[in-house]
């Protein structure tokens, strides 16, 4: 049995749950991942992690502000550049910017920042985070969207965030413990979606989007294919912490099981994970891409973006990602895949990642990692030929998840854009192959290990399969890059052959 703790140093108090938790402590937020001196949050979050909700937040989003913030929540309303009656809004024709920059609205900022400050409900601030993040989004890089559209080069973006914007979401970053940026959890992706009928579950045909930027149906497609991917996370969540318990306690069969059912709970992901193909057309991720960029490594932002009211000195942060959500990260340290990630700059991107997450997913994240290491998971596994093979077949989940993302970025950015960098400002060409090589090659190195142990034949041709399908697969991918580079680096890069 996992003991039992009431409380978690740095978490919040969990809802009444069946599900025990490890006694080991979680580390506290300061120390759980590289996070450019984020302070803890001094609030409980809602995206607390339990085998219930995963990585979900632990109730639906609140959908609308409090009546003090009326005027940012109607601004909002009429912000995307097609709004949901159909007609075009704010950023249309480039006019969200002169709305934020009038005199009433700067009074407005006024009271909003009283208001943030005296604020205590968790959900509300939550809420304040998404909505005071899409408005800073859409203000910064609104002249970047009007750009591409007639020119297919983003241009500058604007170099200040006004007060009236930048000083509630300063206050209320701060008592989130996040960075006053656009984020995936707590603005885009996990804290933007409703429910239809609210009696019904997280299926896909009940979601929808509370604020966006397009309002096309490619958007609410890209956003809510990620939450319902999201919504198997408990299940991976409590596999996990089954499989730490049985390893810590030399439980052969309660390991095995619960690898089982964590590989169930994968390839239920990569399933939902590929629909994305039909619910966010590749051609339509343009309409809204420019909005969840970054100011860090983004040619849009040479001397980065002041927040007035804040500081002069000018902020760089990372753009929203689906990097930032927590499954594979989770995977990878569970299986100590990341301790074999190469010392490069890409590398330290990816660790740079964990830090643009709510406190609790990178406690959790960095918890993880030292667990199964002092677990040793790798190893406990590999003694096994069953074990050894499902931990090789969850390897090939996390290959296939990231080979997605690859093909993603291929069909949806590449095709249709010869921007070099990402929304999270990590290079497009070379970053995710980082990632996806280094899994291809421990594949390649666990079968090897294991293939002279004794087992059924169904479970050898398993291995012999994945064990072939890595080998292809590196090599295709190191063709592939080098290629890419070599034409990035001529300076002739730019799709066309893929656009053929």
């Amino acid at each position: 049995m996992l003991a039992t703790t009431s409380t978690i140093p740095g978490f919040s108090p969990l809802p009444p749950t069946s599900y025990e938790l490890p006694s080991t402590p979680f580390p506290s937020t300061t120390t759980a991942a590289p996070t450019d001196a984020i302070e803890a949050s001094v609030f409980p979050s809602v995206f607390t992690i339990t085998p219930q909700n995963g990585f979900l937040p632990t109730a639906d989003p609140l959908v609308s502000l409090p009546a003090e913030y009326k005027v940012l929540d109607e601004i909002l309303e009429e912000m995307p550049l097609e709004k949901r009656d159909g007609s075009a809004g704010l950023l249309k024709d480039g006019k969200f910017g002169g709305v934020v920059d009038s005199e009433s609205v700067r009074k407005e900022g006024e009271r909003w920042e009283k208001a943030v400050t005296a604020e205590r409900d968790v959900r509300v601030l939550t809420a304040l985070f998404r909505d005071l993040t899409f408005a800073a989004s859409a203000y910064l890089l609104e002249p970047c969207d009007l750009s591409f559209r007639l020119t297919k080069d983003y241009g500058y973006g604007r170099p200040l965030l006004p007060r009236q914007i930048a000083v509630p979401l300063h206050i209320v970053s701060t008592k989130l413990g996040a960075k006053p940026f656009m984020e995936y959890a707590q603005s885009y992706a996990l804290y933007n979606y409703m429910k239809r009928d609210a009696s019904k579950g997280l299926e896909y045909e009940n979601l929808d989007l509370i604020r966006r930027f397009s309002g096309c149906q490619d958007e609410r497609g890209f956003v809510v294919t990620h939450v319902t991917m999201v919504a198997h996370s408990g299940n991976q969540v409590s596999s996990i912490l089954s499989a730490l318990d049985a390893a810590a306690q030399n439980s052969r069969s309660d390991f095995t099981q619960a690898l089982k059912r964590l590989l169930s709970t994968m390839e239920t992901i990569n399933a939902e994970m590929e629909t994305m193909w039909t619910k966010s057309r590749p051609g339509g991720y343009t309409h809204f891409r420019t909005f969840i960029m970054g100011t860090k490594n983004q040619p849009m932002f040479p001397h980065g973006v002041v927040y007035e009211g804040v500081s002069p000195t000018p902020t760089f942060y990372r753009g929203e990602s689906g990097a930032n959500d927590s499954i594979i990260p989770s995977l990878d340290n569970f299986l100590e895949v990341t301790r074999y990630m190469p010392q490069n700059p890409l590398t330290e991107i990816l660790r740079d990642f964990r830090s643009y997450r709510p406190g609790d997913h990178r406690q959790w994240v960095a918890w993880l990692e030292r667990r199964a290491s002092e677990v040793g998971v790798r190893d406990y596994a590999l003694q096994d030929a069953e074990s050894a093979v499902l931990y090789l077949s969850l390897l090939d989940q996390t290959r296939a998840f990231r080979h997605r993302h690859w093909n993603f970025t291929k069909e949806y950015i590449l095709k249709h854009s010869s921007h070099p960098t990402a929304t999270g400002g990590s290079p497009i060409v070379s970053w995710l192959p980082n990632q996806l090589k280094t899994v291809l090659e421990q594949m390649e190195n666990v079968a090897q290990r294991v293939e002279g142990m004794e087992m059924p034949g169904s479970t050898r041709l398993i291995l012999e399969e994945l064990a072939e399908r890595a080998t292809t697969q590196r090599r295709v991918l190191e063709r592939e890059v080098l290629r890419m580079r070599g034409e990035v680096e001529a300076g002739r890069f730019e799709g066309a052959e893929l656009r053929q």
